[in-house]
């Protein structure tokens, strides 16, 4: 890897470095190393990066924030690309934006509130990133991506870039096409909004953010919600029936204000976070013969 990673410094790209820690980049504060941890600085420099991984054959995974991920204690292999600064371009052409995929979701909703443009509003508690909203169809209050992007600009493995439009996208609940049909890496997304008066917004926005301050535990590292509701259930209200609100395995814990946030209450492992998963899982299906999935994206090494 050592090789790798010189070859890669003199391409120049951003920042390169060996056996990152990912506990480092993800919100629930777990993970273990990347083999390569590199952090584009334009979206040129990703094209470059991604055909060095082609041209050495390297597996790769993108991320964001780091929010909705649990990584494997024992990390990532190959190549980790984090979408950060270097893809927080952003320009407003009336009711239109265009926003990279490296931008805070949560400032970005604060920003255009206060322009007196409406559709982000849902958006004002998530703590992720564009590129990781757009990816998941990220959404909260009733309303979600889907709803407001036109068209999203991917680069996909073999190093094309395309910009996908809403249909192309093939939104669904918490899923785009970029999951399983077509996976690649969000570079920027275009957002069509609506003019408004901007203290109803704000305040609206405003109205949201107290309300996940309020609701989820936001105070200890964790991932975001760990399942998706099983429609019409919803899977915080059964885990809070089943009694397991505060029941913990090592470090991970049942947050005691949300059922359905995992919460690293000291030096949790992923270990820990997939065994309460799992006990999870077994006690809803027994109590209710519901299989829930998780929303939470796991990934790393075995």
């Amino acid at each position: 890897m050592d090789g790798l990673l010189n070859e890669l410094e003199e391409l120049n790209i951003g920042k390169v470095k060996r056996n990152e820690l990912l506990s480092q980049h993800t919100t629930m504060k777990i993970g273990g190393p990347a083999d390569l941890f590199i952090e584009p600085s334009s979206v040129e420099n990703i094209r470059k990066v991604i055909g060095f991984i082609n041209k050495h054959q390297l597996p790769w995974r993108a991320i964001g924030r780091g929010s909705n991920l649990l990584v494997s204690d024992k990390g990532i292999e190959g190549a980790v690309i984090k979408l950060g600064a270097g893809l927080s371009n952003l320009t407003i052409e009336g009711t239109k934006i265009t926003v990279g995929a490296g931008h805070s979701l949560i400032s970005l909703s604060t920003m255009i509130s206060k322009k007196g443009l409406s559709g982000l509003e849902f958006a004002s508690g998530i703590p992720g990133s564009v590129g990781g909203a757009v990816y998941m169809n990220a959404g909260a209050h009733g309303s979600d991506i889907s709803k407001i992007l036109t068209k999203a600009h991917i680069l996909f493995a073999d190093g094309t870039i395309e910009w996908l439009s809403n249909v192309e996208m093939e939104f669904s609940y918490r899923t785009s096409v970029l999951q399983k049909k077509r996976p690649g890496i969000v570079l920027e997304a275009e957002f069509d909004l609506t003019e408004g008066d901007k203290a109803s917004i704000v305040a609206q926005m405003l109205k949201n953010k107290d309300y996940r301050k309020e609701t989820q535990p936001w105070n200890f590292p964790c991932a975001g919600s760990i399942f998706r509701n099983p429609l019409p259930n919803y899977a915080g209200k059964l885990i809070e029936e089943a009694g397991l609100k505060g029941f913990s395995i090592g470090g991970a814990k049942i947050s005691e204000m949300h059922g359905n946030f995992i919460v690293n209450a000291g030096n949790a492992t992923a270990k820990d976070v997939l065994d309460l998963i799992q006990y999870i899982k077994e006690k809803i299906d027994q109590l209710y013969s519901i299989n829930i999935e998780t929303e939470v994206e796991i990934i790393g090494r075995d």
